[in-house]
């Protein structure tokens, strides 16, 4: 979900270090944080999906 932003992010840092620019290499480390980010939440949505799953099965087992 993020790895498009991940790879931006990483692209855009080694672009800041060739051209030795910090404000690029700044983008670039918030890009790639973004995309960590994104796959942060897309983890624990599934993680709430399970439980939700989790607890709509034990709601019907009793």
């Amino acid at each position: 979900m993020g790895l498009m932003d991940k790879l931006t992010g990483r692209a855009k840092q080694a672009a800041g270090d060739l051209a030795d620019d910090a404000s690029l290499r700044r983008e670039g480390k918030k890009e790639e944080r973004k995309g960590e980010a994104k796959d942060d939440l897309a983890r624990a949505e599934d993680r709430a999906d399970a439980k939700a799953d989790e607890v709509a099965d034990l709601e019907r087992r009793t």
